[in-house]
């Protein structure tokens, strides 16, 4: 068994189980990846202070997430085709959540559906959305949501048009991964893979196929999922869409202030600022360093979580210190699920966890609930870069 000390040392076991199409899938981002880039290395910019002689004993990583508590304020994102990463991946990220203490979120594109993983899970998770032309398809997936418990609804903004990602084109992907000349080689060298996924019945995109209508096998699923996607999502269907859940609602890909304030006065339990992981707007600035503008915009009015780029305890550390509430892993957590499936995914959040409370210590901090940015250094053009 490799010695894993960093969330690094999961990617590469990552990317030699997984077949190359999945793997692609969940490391890369859209166009010329700049988006995808910055989001980890504007992180590096950020410069930790360093205090002594202080007492740091009786150390806390205890939090909330929209009135949730949690041991430590990190969640696993949303991720389409997890179940792909691995055989029944969705549950096995779920469980090894649960037993960590801090919340799961499932992808309305998962493998896995609702009712899956609620039946192999004991509290509730999280249910993102992405909004459909279907409305009965739409009302039908919140009513299920709902039926399950789902203890909030993470609704995705930013994703209303595809942004386009090269590798995914080229692999040819989809759920199950076609089988052509190319990706039967590649599937051949990963045989463990391979017999987990023929033990499983969960293959197919679970909580679409049998509940879309005329979405009954992959052949009709891919042109449904081409042509719903909504991109006439505005505040006015938000709100109706708000009404209909009648829960805690999280609204994911704020990445401007005015965006901010907006659902801010719309009165969303939380808001995620987020670009999709750099996989929609290629461009775009990074999640980190657009977060201060809008703590500074919305930090006294609603819960500021950010994703996009976390990939150590210390990222953690430094969005919390420049405003935000919460965090949010999906790379991160995909790589320990890829590598070694549950246990993975519990090996991710050791190692964040482990690597947060070294250096909330180090930086003089008991409690998490007290780091600020009086803990973090910044370029002095860090807000003034980009005008």
């Amino acid at each position: 068994m490799p010695v894993i000390t960093c969330i690094e040392d999961l990617k590469r076991l990552h990317k030699a189980h997984t077949p190359r199409m999945f793997y692609d899938y969940a490391e890369s981002g859209s166009y010329t990846e700049q988006t995808f880039r910055e989001n980890t290395t504007d992180f590096a910019q950020i410069r930790l202070r360093q205090k002594v002689a202080v007492d740091m004993s009786g150390r806390t990583l205890a939090s909330d997430m929209v009135g949730l508590p949690v041991t430590m304020p990190v969640g696993l994102a949303p991720v389409g085709l997890t179940g792909m990463q691995r055989a029944d991946g969705e549950i096995k990220a779920a469980r090894a959540a649960e037993k960590f203490g801090v919340p799961f979120c499932l992808s309305t594109m998962s493998i896995c559906s609702i009712e899956d993983v609620a039946a192999h899970t004991e509290k509730p998770f999280m249910f993102q959305l992405y909004v459909m032309k279907d409305q009965e398809f739409l009302e039908g997936i919140i009513g299920r949501a709902k039926a399950a418990g789902c203890s909030a609804l993470v609704l995705t903004l930013d994703l209303q048009i595809l942004g386009q990602r090269h590798k995914d084109l080229k692999n040819g992907l989809s759920a199950p991964p076609k089988l052509t000349p190319s990706s039967i080689a590649d599937l051949a060298t990963r045989w463990g893979w391979g017999l987990e996924m023929l033990r499983t019945k969960r293959r197919f995109f679970g909580n679409i196929v049998g509940h879309a209508k005329g979405v009954t096998d992959t052949a009709n699923l891919s042109s449904w999922t081409a042509e719903q996607f909504d991109p006439q999502l505005d505040w006015t269907k938000i709100a109706r869409i708000r009404d209909l859940w009648g829960g805690k609602l999280i609204l994911k890909g704020i990445l401007d202030a005015e965006d901010a304030r907006i659902a801010a006065d719309f009165g969303a339990d939380a808001i995620v600022v987020s670009n999709h992981g750099g996989r929609q707007l290629d461009g775009a600035l990074s999640s980190i360093r657009v977060l201060p503008e809008i703590v500074a915009a919305v930090g006294d009015q609603v819960e500021i979580h950010l994703d996009s780029g976390i990939r150590s305890g210390q990222d953690v550390l430094k969005a919390l210190a420049l405003g935000a509430h919460a965090t949010w892993i999906g790379r991160a957590f995909i790589h320990g699920l890829g590598a070694m499936g549950e246990k993975g995914v519990t090996t991710a959040l050791e190692v964040i966890r482990k690597e947060l409370d070294t250096t909330m210590a180090l930086c003089g901090e008991r409690d998490i609930r007290h780091v600020g940015r009086h803990n973090v250094m910044v370029p002095a053009n860090w807000a003034t870069d980009y005008a």
